[in-house]
């Protein structure tokens, strides 16, 4: 038997109904620790671990990095709660970007995904397999792009109907080979924020031409 080490908390609830989901949301409030996932009657909680929120942080602000080298507009919103109650579909992603549509939204703080459009990107940490998928939630709250990172690699994935598929390049930063992301990461991680931040932007100059 192969013992892990236990990288994130977690408990799956069944049969949970939509109002009961919404009023947990409403009692813990936005200041909980603790992240939700919602698939139509099955609730997902999450306590996060700090291995999984450095790659949280770090993979997040080295997208703000990589906008602000190619000047490009966006906004970072974090986890927050994106929720579509026709679709009994619910979940707060480790981090999402608004950039196609950064425009649209621009100077909002509440959103209604009946009338807003969703992120177009959603980071999700994947340091330990979560027990919900988070895919089939993502399609039905229509989330083109999603990356996600496991074990060193960072993979893309488009939305194509009500499923997501592999893909090489991001429709975010086109030019930029965003696999190559995690391995900067190591070889700076020991050298402090500052230096990894500089080795990113350097990187995405680099890579697209900027220099």
């Amino acid at each position: 038997m192969l013992l892990t080490k236990p990288r994130a908390d977690r408990v799956v609830l069944y049969n949970i109904s939509w109002q009961q989901f919404e009023k947990l949301l409403a009692d813990l409030g936005e200041s909980r620790a603790a992240r939700f996932a919602y698939d139509n009657g099955t609730l997902e909680i999450m306590t996060p671990l700090p291995e999984h929120e450095y790659y949280k942080e770090t993979i997040g602000i080295s997208i703000q990095d990589i906008a602000e080298v190619l000047e490009q507009d966006y906004e970072s919103l974090g986890s927050t709660t994106w929720k579509r109650e026709i679709e009994k579909a619910g979940v707060e992603p480790d981090n999402c970007f608004y950039f196609q549509n950064e425009s649209k939204i621009r100077g909002k703080l509440q959103f209604n995904l009946e009338q807003d459009p969703p992120p177009d990107l959603a980071l999700e940490i994947d340091v330990t397999s979560k027990s919900l998928s988070r895919f089939p939630i993502y399609a039905r709250l229509g989330v083109p792009e999603i990356w996600c990172y496991d074990s060193g690699e960072l993979k893309i994935y488009q939305r194509s109907g009500k499923e997501y598929i592999e893909v090489q390049n991001s429709s975010i930063f086109p030019t930029l080979p965003i696999q190559e992301i995690p391995g900067l990461i190591e070889q700076n991680r020991n050298y402090g924020r500052i230096s990894l931040r500089k080795a990113v932007r350097a990187w995405a100059r680099e890579k697209s031409g900027e220099l």
